[in-house]
C-alpha cells in the first residue's frame, strides 16, 4: 500500500486541507492519505495550539467518512524536537508493507533543501507537491526531481489561523470546516 502523509498542526483542520487530501488521494497513485498530527513541542511555547488529542479528534472528525484518509498520532510517542526522516524511519519500522511518500505545498519544497537529511529523504521517498501562492524559488535540484511529482490540485488559500482569529472576532466560519469539526469546535468552545 501507498500511504501519502501529510504534516500538519491542524489546529483546526479545514476544507482546504481536506480538499488537498481527497484531491491527492482520488487522483495520484496513491492508495491512502495520513493526516499526521504534529504534537505541540515542548520547546515552543504557543498557548493557540489546542491538546494534541482535541486536534487529533478534529482530524478525525473531519476524515471519518473518507475511506481513502485517516488520521495518525505516529508522532506523539516520538522523542521531542522530531524530524521527519525519523518520523518516516519509524512508519516504516511499524508497517513494513506500505510505501510511505511525503505531502507537501511548494512553498515547504522552496525551503525543502533546510531540511535535516533531506537527501535521505527524496533518496527513499516520492514527494507529492501542491500548489500555493508563496514567494522564492523552488532549489534546482528539485526542479525535475523523479521522485518529486507536481499535483495539479485546487489552490486552497485558507489558514488555521485566519479561521482561530475569525473564530475570537465572533464571525461565522462554519463554512470552512467539515461539518463534524465545526460541531465539535462549537460544543468544545475553542479558540473563543
Amino acid at each position: 500500500m501507498k500511504v501519502g502523509l501529510f504534516f500538519g498542526t491542524f489546529n483546526p483542520i479545514h476544507v482546504g486541507h481536506l480538499t488537498i487530501a481527497n484531491h491527492i488521494a482520488e487522483y495520484s497513485d496513491l492508495d491512502q492519505v495520513w493526516f499526521v498530527v504534529t504534537p505541540h513541542s515542548p520547546f515552543k511555547k504557543k498557548n493557540s495550539l489546542l491538546d494534541d488529542h482535541q486536534r487529533l479528534e478534529m482530524v478525525y472528525q473531519a476524515v471519518k467518512d473518507y475511506p481513502k484518509l485517516r488520521q495518525s498520532d505516529i508522532e506523539f510517542n516520538l522523542p521531542q524536537p522530531n524530524y521527519t526522516v525519523n518520523t518516516l524511519a519509524h512508519l516504516e519500522e511499524k508497517y513494513p508493507d506500505h510505501e510511505f511518500a511525503l505531502i507537501m505545498g511548494e512553498d515547504n519544497l522552496k525551503s525543502f533543501h533546510k531540511w535535516k537529511n533531506y537527501q535521505v529523504i527524496l533518496e527513499l521517498h516520492d514527494i507529492y507537491v501542491f500548489p500555493r501562492i508563496s514567494d522564492g524559488k523552488i532549489e534546482t535540484e528539485f526542479d525535475e526531481h523523479p521522485r518529486i511529482h507536481h499535483v495539479n490540485s485546487p489552490i486552497m488559500e485558507l489558514s488555521s489561523t485566519f479561521i482561530r482569529k475569525s473564530i475570537k472576532a465572533g464571525k461565522n466560519v462554519r463554512p470552512m470546516l467539515p461539518e463534524n469539526v465545526w460541531e465539535y469546535l462549537d460544543e468544545m468552545n475553542f479558540y473563543k
